[in-house]
C-alpha cells in the first residue's frame, strides 16, 4: 500500500528530527538571555552584563524537574522509534498503535519540561524584582533562546511521528479489512 510507503518513514523522519532537536536543546546554553542595558544607554543595545544559560545552570529545584524529564522524553523518543521500526517491518497494527500513543506521550512528556522550564524561569524573574525592587531590575530584559525553539521543535515532531503512526495503524488495519495486498517500502 503506498499510502503505508509514505507515512512510516516520515514518521521515522520525525522520531529523528525530534531526538536531533532535542539533544541540541539539552546540550546547549541558550535557553534563557538576560539583556541589561549600561547606565545611561538608550540606544537599546545590551551591555557588558548580558548573558544566556542552559539547563545545567539553574537553581537545583528545577534541575531535579527538568533533569528527569527531558532527557526521559530523549530515551522515550529513542526506544519509540526502534518499536516503530520493529512495527512497520511486522507490519503490526497493535505495535505501530502502541508505539504512535508512545510518541504522543513522549510529545507530552517534552511539553510539560518546557513548560514547567518557562514557567519556573518566569517566577525566579518576579521572585528576584520583588527581592531588589523593580528599580534594579528596570534596565533587564529576560527572554528564551533559540534552545527553547528548538525544544519546541521537538515536541512537534514527536507529535508529528506519533500521529503519523496512529494513521498508518490505521490505513494497515483497514486494507487488511479489505484484503489488500499490505507491502511496506522502507
Amino acid at each position: 500500500m503506498a499510502r503505508l510507503g509514505a507515512l512510516l518513514p516520515g514518521a521515522a523522519l520525525g522520531a529523528l528530527l525530534s531526538f536531533a532537536l532535542l539533544a541540541a536543546a539539552l546540550g546547549s546554553d541558550y535557553w534563557y538571555l538576560l539583556e541589561v542595558a549600561a547606565a545611561g544607554n538608550r540606544t537599546g543595545l545590551p551591555g557588558p552584563l548580558s548573558s544566556h544559560s542552559g539547563l545545567w545552570h539553574i537553581c537545583e529545584a528545577l534541575h531535579r524537574a527538568i533533569m528527569v524529564v527531558l532527557p526521559l522524553s530523549l530515551v522515550l523518543i529513542v526506544t519509540g522509534w526502534m518499536c516503530g521500526l520493529l512495527g512497520s517491518l511486522a507490519q503490526s497494527v497493535p505495535l505501530l498503535f502502541f508505539t504512535g500513543c508512545y510518541f504522543l506521550l513522549g510529545g507530552s512528556l517534552t511539553l510539560a519540561g518546557v513548560s514547567i522550564y518557562v514557567r519556573y524561569s518566569d517566577l525566579a524573574f518576579a521572585e528576584t524584582t520583588r527581592q531588589y525592587g523593580a528599580r534594579h531590575v528596570q534596565d533587564v530584559r529576560v527572554s528564551f533562546g533559540w534552545s527553547v525553539a528548538l525544544a519546541w521543535g521537538s515536541c512537534a515532531s514527536e507529535v508529528l511521528s506519533g500521529t503519523l503512526l496512529l494513521v498508518a495503524a490505521r490505513a494497515l488495519s483497514l486494507s487488511r479489512r479489505l484484503g489488500t495486498p499490505h507491502s511496506v517500502v522502507i
